[in-house]
């Protein structure tokens, strides 16, 4: 199966992969700003957006790989945001010759130790989901990943993208097997692709220290810490991404 998708633009191509509280709506600013130059593919990943989680196991980088052989792409910038970075990296990695550029918004990465306020969020979210209250887990992930820039609007789309993942990926967990996505441990001595990665300044602890990590692991890897961003920068204050990416992207 094919991700659902936007393909606009013409000119070298950039994929941008959504964070894991949305989907690719979250992009709209970035496709309108980058596609008179660029041809942006914009995806959501399975158990997102349209695009809806399969019955068997299956791989989230190599969806990405799959989508780009469809779309006859045979290098892209690769933009990912949260567990978008993530999956971004997971490209990299493992079919780096499709990898152009990558710019990373705040990453997710295994293998950095998580921090108390971490751990707390992810408690108050399992027990929010355990108890049935959908609504309030909506609500947390809203008020822990926009920061203070965010607008009304910004607030009220990553509401909606938040409930229909809740959505899809509780409905999957009543399945039997349900899906599994597979394992990727990411090297980061192996992306030797031009890297940027940025830190919010008011993030969560854990992904500045991820942001971090990733930075200093990566040859050459630019670091941008953004000290009015909270974890969705693109949503918070979307003309200085733009302009950070166009900069990258040139």
């Amino acid at each position: 199966m094919i991700l659902s998708h936007d393909d606009e633009g013409s000119g070298p191509a950039v994929v941008l992969l959504h964070s894991g509280v949305c989907d690719r709506r979250m992009w709209d600013d970035q496709v309108a700003a980058l596609a008179s130059s660029h041809r942006v593919i914009r995806p959501d990943l399975r158990g997102f957006g349209a695009t809806p989680l399969p019955a068997e196991r299956f791989s989230f980088a190599g969806d990405v790989v799959a989508l780009l052989d469809h779309l006859q792409i045979e290098r892209a910038a690769i933009v990912g945001s949260s567990f978008g970075g993530r999956v971004a990296l997971e490209v990299a990695v493992t079919a780096g010759e499709r990898v152009a550029s990558l710019a990373l918004l705040c990453p997710a990465f295994r293998g950095v130790p998580s921090t108390p306020r971490a751990d707390a969020f992810d408690e108050e979210e399992d027990r929010l989901l355990t108890s049935g209250d959908v609504a309030g887990a909506v609500e947390l992930n809203v008020s822990t990943w926009l920061g203070p820039e965010a607008s009304a609007a910004s607030r009220d789309l990553v509401r909606r993208m938040q409930a229909h993942a809740f959505e899809v990926q509780l409905a999957a967990e009543e399945l039997d097997p349900g899906p599994e996505a597979t394992r990727v441990d990411v090297d980061l001595a192996l992306v030797s692709v031009p890297t940027l990665v940025v830190s919010g300044g008011l993030d969560l602890d854990h992904f500045q220290d991820i942001a971090q990590h990733v930075a200093d692991s990566v040859a050459g890897a630019r670091l941008e810490h953004l000290p009015w961003a909270a974890h969705l920068p693109s949503l918070e204050r979307p003309s200085a991404i733009n302009a950070l990416l166009a900069e990258f992207l040139a």
